[in-house]
C-alpha cells in the first residue's frame, strides 16, 4: 500500500499541495550507492523522523545510509532511532565520514545557518546535493530542491517519496514519519491538517506505528528538571499588544541551575496561545554561547517566517524560527518590537 490515500473503489481525489516531481532522486537512486542525510541544528521529530524514515525507505532499495548532524540527538527523540544509527558531527561522526557519500540528501531545512558545522563541510563536496522540505524560507544550497511549503511536515514528503520509488515502509520507518507527522501538526490540531494527513498516518499506523507510544516516549517521558524549567518558564509570560502578544524568555543560568536540557523547552511556545484572546507568542531562549534563540508562533494573518527572515532564520507562516546575538534582555526586546509592529499593522 502506498503512503498517500488510495483512490480506488471510486473514492475522492483531493489535492495535497504541489506536487513534487521525484525523478532526480529517482535517478540518484538508481546510479549512486553512499546517501549521507543531515538535517538543521537542534533537531525536532520531524527532522529526526524525516532522517530515520528516508534512511530506512533508502536501504529498502539496497541504499547505504549514514545520517550524521550538527547537533546531538535530543534525548526525548532517541526512541525514534532504535538501531542508534543518527550520529554526531564531532563526537561520533567525523567530516571525512560526510565527504565520503555519493549524494547529501538535506531535509527539513533550507538553511545554511540550520546546518551549522555540517553545512561547512558540505560547502567543500562537489557531490550531488538534495534539499526535501516543506519550509517556505529557503538559500541557495546549490541543490536539487523537492520542496512543497504546503504538506504538513518533512515527513510526509519522505512517504510521497516512498510511493513515487516503489519502496516499503518498514515498521521503524512508520514510527518516525509518523511522529514527524504528528508533531508538525500538533498532533492533528494545527490548520495544516488535512484528510490527507489523516489517511496517511492511518496508513503509517497500518505500517506498524504506534499512536499511544509515541505520544507516550514525546510528552510522558519528562524529567523532572523539565517539569521545573516548564513552571519557571510559565511564570514569566507577559501580555502585550492588548493581551494579543504572549511572550516569555529563558536565561542559560536556569539551565544550569535545574539542571536541564535546551531540548527541554520544546513546544513551551504554544503555551503562550492557549491564553484566550491571544494571537501570535515567541519564546527566547539563551544558548550556552549567549546567543539567542526565539521561536514565533501566529494563529493569525501575521506571517512569523517574514519576522524570522529579519533575524536571518525562517520557517512557516505561523510557525517559525531565528537565532539573535544576545544579550537576552536585547533580543527579547527585538523580538518584541518586531512582533508588535507586525500585530499592529493588522489590527
Amino acid at each position: 500500500m502506498p503512503c498517500s490515500a488510495l483512490h480506488d473503489h471510486g473514492a475522492v481525489s483531493y489535492d495535497a499541495g504541489m506536487i513534487v516531481d521525484w525523478t532526480p532522486l529517482r535517478e540518484l537512486l538508481a546510479a549512486k550507492q553512499h546517501f549521507l542525510i543531515t538535517s538543521h541544528v537542534r533537531p525536532d521529530a520531524d527532522a529526526i523522523g524525516s532522517e530515520v524514515g528516508l534512511a530506512a525507505v533508502l536501504q529498502q532499495a539496497g541504499k547505504t545510509t549514514r545520517i550524521i548532524n550538527a547537533s546531538p540527538m535530543p534525548p526525548h527523540l532517541a526512541f525514534l532511532d532504535p538501531d542508534h544509527e543518527v550520529l554526531h558531527l564531532g563526537t561520533s561522526a567525523t567530516a571525512d565520514q560526510i565527504l565520503q557519500a555519493d549524494v547529501h540528501v538535506v531535509v527539513d531545512t533550507s538553511s545554511w545557518l540550520q546546518l551549522s558545522d555540517v553545512g561547512k563541510v558540505l560547502r567543500e563536496s562537489s557531490v550531488p546535493r538534495v534539499v526535501i522540505d516543506h519550509h517556505v524560507s529557503a538559500d541557495d544550497l546549490r541543490a536539487i530542491e523537492l520542496k512543497d511549503p504546503q504538506r504538513e511536515a518533512t515527513g510526509a514528503l519522505i512517504c510521497d517519496f516512498a510511493e513515487a520509488a516503489g519502496l516499503p515502509i518498514t515498521a521503524k520507518a512508520a514510527t518516525a514519519l509518523f511522529a514527524a507527522i504528528a508533531t508538525d501538526t500538533g498532533w492533528f490540531r494545527f490548520a495544516a491538517t488535512t484528510g490527507e494527513t489523516l489517511r496517511v498516518a492511518g496508513q503509517l499506523v497500518d505500517r506498524g506505528a504506534q499512536p499511544h507510544r509515541v505520544y507516550r516516549e514525546l510528552y510522558e517521558q519528562s524529567s523532572l528538571a523539565r517539569v521545573r524549567l516548564a513552571g519557571r518558564i510559565l511564570s514569566r509570560v507577559t501580555l502585550d499588544c492588548e493581551n494579543r502578544l504572549a511572550y516569555t524568555w529563558v536565561p542559560w543560568s536556569d539551565f544550569e541551575e535545574l539542571g536541564a536540557l535546551s531540548s527541554d523547552t520544546e513546544d513551551l511556545v504554544n503555551e503562550g496561545l492557549k491564553i484566550a484572546g491571544t494571537l501570535a507568542a515567541f519564546i527566547a531562549i539563551e544558548q550556552q554561547n549567549r546567543q539567542v534563540k526565539v521561536s514565533f508562533r501566529s494563529r493569525t494573518e501575521v506571517d512569523v517566517a517574514e519576522i524570522a527572515e529579519r533575524f536571518g532564520g525562517g520557517g512557516h507562516k505561523q510557525a517559525a524560527g531565528a537565532t539573535l546575538s544576545g544579550p537576552l534582555a536585547a533580543a527579547v526586546q527585538q523580538a518584541l518590537s518586531a512582533m508588535k509592529s507586525a500585530l499592529e499593522s493588522r489590527a
